[in-house]
């Protein structure tokens, strides 16, 4: 199971929000790329970024932090989401050389769209699904629909969607514990491997994912944990290897 490290961008910035609030936002440094570079040399083996400003506006805003943070890791799989909403834009990331596309709000409202991006780009597409009390968010969480989480996924189970980046909203920057059961369900249920995100934030909350890992759980995303210091990065890719037998 990878321990992978956010990187959440706003206004060029490298931030965190606490429920996909952007006005409660706290900034951890100006320099993205310098940022990815911290996270490299404590052995991650994956990047998550995340256009804030993007998933607000619907198209990229912070398009040059992420292609800059491609190129300086070209061997890294870096996967990307916020603001992913046409051919154009998939086409450009990962000409660029992010190896993961997400594809979340479009993902809820044009289902479609997902399968057709699917056979497009074999291999690269991850559906991201955020969700509150087990139902869907769309348009950087302002919008709670009326689709639970685990029917989506098996909605795009037989796409050839590589994961599922599946956030809890009301666990996301709380520092409260991952929401085990529901990722694990989601998992099993929805018949794709899934990367937990959203109160990842102590190395009880990597140990009990690993527990379940067996049930599809192929990674976890950390974003405030790493950043303030309540969980190390090669510490818990150590304990996730010694756990589920090794590197994904």
């Amino acid at each position: 199971m990878l321990v992978i490290p956010a990187i959440d961008l706003k206004d060029g910035q490298c931030v965190r929000l606490k429920q996909g609030r952007m006005e409660d936002a706290t900034s951890y440094g100006d320099d993205p790329v310098a940022m990815a570079a911290r996270w490299v040399e404590a052995g991650a083996r994956r990047l998550h970024l995340v256009d804030l400003n993007g998933a607000f506006e619907g198209k990229p805003v912070n398009g040059d932090a992420v292609t800059a943070i491609a190129r300086a890791y070209p061997n890294l799989p870096i996967q990307i989401g916020g603001g992913i909403r046409s051919a154009e834009t998939i086409e450009h990331y990962l000409s660029a050389g992010v190896a993961y596309v997400i594809i979340g709000t479009k993902a809820v409202k044009e289902p479609d769209f997902v399968g057709e991006m699917c056979r497009a780009f074999p291999g690269h597409v991850i559906v991201g699904l955020d969700a509150k009390d087990g139902y869907v968010a769309t348009d950087g969480w302002a919008e709670v629909s009326t689709i639970k989480a685990t029917e989506l996924a098996k909605r795009f189970a037989n796409d050839g969607v590589s994961s599922i980046v599946y956030t809890d909203i009301a666990r996301d920057g709380m520092m409260q514990g991952v929401n085990v059961e529901a990722t694990a369900a989601l998992a099993r249920e929805g018949g794709l491997p899934v990367i937990a995100s959203g109160g990842v934030t102590n190395l009880d909350d990597i140990k009990a994912l690993c527990e379940v890992a067996d049930s599809g759980i192929l990674g976890a995303i950390t974003g405030r944990a790493i950043y303030e210091g309540s969980l190390d990065v090669a510490e818990a890719q150590r304990l996730s290897d010694q756990l589920t037998g090794g590197g994904s």
